[in-house]
C-alpha cells in the first residue's frame, strides 16, 4: 500500500544543516534537509517520506529529515549548487541533469536503448551502474547505490500526435537540462528548448514550447494534461534519480547514524521502483479521463532516424567504449 499523502511545510532554507546543538529533550540532534523538484504524489516524495519516518524512529529521534518537494528551494540546477555548497544535505536528481557535471550519469538515456524495466535494472544495479557511481564520487559528492525510477518518456502536443519521427520535425519540444535529450530531439529533427520543470506548465500554457516529454507520473502531477491534447507513448528515453548527499555533512554523522539513513535510502529505492511502475502502468485510464487522446507509435523508426543522424556513433564516443559496452550488454547493439 502506497504511504499517505502528507502536508509538507517550508521552513526557513538558511545555515548549515547538520549542527550538533545543545537541543531540548525532545528535538533532533541532526536536523538534515532533503530536496526534490518532484510534486507530493509523486513516488519518489512518498517513498522518501516514509525511509524518513522510519529513520527518525530507528535513531530514537535523534536525526529528522526535512522534505522540500516541488522545487520549493529553488529548480534542478539550483538545487544540486545547494547540495554541493552543504545548504542542503540530501537531493534525488535527474541523471541526465547530472551530466552537466558527471557526463557519463547519462549513458541509461540514450535514446530507444531499454525495452523495459529489467532491462533498465540489470544494468543500473550492475557494472554499469557501478561505473557510473564511481564517476559521481570523483565529483565529490556522494551517491547511495540504487537509482530511483523516474519511468519511461512519453512526449505530449497540443496540435497533433507524434506517429512518425517526422511528426517532430521543427516541434518546439522541452526538455530537461541534458545534453543527450537536447542532442535527441535535434537528431529527430525536433528543436529542443531546455527548461527546468518548474517552468514547463508555464511555458507550455503560453506557447514558448510545442511539447513536452515526461514520464506519466510527472505528466500527471504536473498537470500537463491542462495545457496539452494529445500523449504519445513513444517511451524513447528512460530516465531515473540518483540519490545524492553532500559528502562532507554525510561523513560528519555517526557511524551508526550513517548505516541506518544508508540502509534505509537504499530500502525506499526498491519501493520507490515498484510504486512508479505501478503507478505509470495505472495512470493512462486517468489521464484519459482528463482529456488527452492516446496512442503508441512504432519506436523502430525513430530508433533508424537516430542511427542515421549519427545520435548512436555520437555518444558511443562521448561515453567511450568500455561504458558503451557495459550498456549494450543488456540493451543489444545500439546504432
Amino acid at each position: 500500500m502506497a504511504p499517505s499523502r502528507r502536508t509538507f511545510i517550508a521552513g526557513s532554507a538558511a545555515a548549515a544543516l547538520v549542527a550538533y546543538l545543545r537541543w531540548p529533550a525532545d528535538a533532533a540532534q541532526f536536523s538534515l534537509k532533503y530536496a526534490s523538484a518532484q510534486q507530493v504524489d509523486n513516488p519518489v516524495i512518498l517513498s522518501i517520506t516514509a525511509a524518513a519516518e522510519k529513520i527518525k524512529t530507528e535513531t530514537n529521534g535523534r536525526v529528522q529529515i526535512d522534505i522540500f518537494p516541488n522545487s520549493i528551494l529553488g529548480g534542478d540546477s539550483a538545487m544540486l549548487t545547494q547540495l554541493r555548497s552543504g545548504a542542503i544535505t540530501f537531493l534525488t536528481y535527474l541523471d541526465g541533469n547530472l551530466s552537466t557535471l558527471v557526463p557519463l550519469s547519462a549513458i541509461g538515456n540514450v535514446g530507444f536503448a531499454f525495452k523495459d524495466y529489467a532491462q533498465v535494472f540489470a544494468a543500473m544495479d550492475g557494472p554499469l551502474g557501478a561505473l557510473i557511481r564511481a564517476d559521481i564520487r570523483k565529483s565529490g559528492l556522494r551517491v547511495f547505490d540504487r537509482i530511483w525510477d523516474n519511468g519511461f518518456r512519453q512526449i505530449t502536443t497540443g496540435a497533433k500526435p507524434i506517429v512518425r519521427p517526422e511528426d517532430l520535425d521543427g516541434l518546439k519540444i522541452r526538455v530537461p537540462v541534458s545534453p543527450i535529450e537536447v542532442s535527441l530531439f535535434r537528431a529527430l529533427g525536433a528543436a529542443p528548448t531546455p527548461l527546468n520543470f518548474s517552468e514547463v506548465y508555464t511555458a507550455l500554457q503560453t506557447h514558448v514550447v510545442d511539447g513536452q516529454e515526461n514520464p506519466l507520473t510527472i505528466i500527471e502531477n504536473g498537470k500537463v494534461y491542462e495545457v496539452q491534447k494529445f500523449l504519445s507513448l513513444t517511451s524513447h528515453v528512460w530516465t531515473g534519480f540518483w540519490f545524492l548527499a553532500n559528502d562532507a555533512l554525510f561523513a560528519a554523522l555517526p557511524k551508526d547514524v550513517q548505516e541506518i539513513i544508508a540502509r534505509n535510502i537504499e530500502a525506499a529505492a526498491l519501493t520507490q521502483r515498484k510504486l512508479s511502475e505501478s503507478m505509470n502502468r495505472s495512470l493512462l485510464t486517468k489521464l484519459t479521463m482528463q482529456g488527452m487522446t492516446v496512442n503508441t507509435p512504432d519506436r523502430e523508426p525513430f530508433a533508424r532516424k537516430l542511427a542515421s543522424a549519427g545520435f548512436y556513433k555520437e555518444w558511443s564516443q562521448r561515453f567511450g567504449s568500455t561504458a558503451w559496452d557495459l550498456l549494450q550488454k543488456t540493451t543489444g547493439p545500439l546504432g
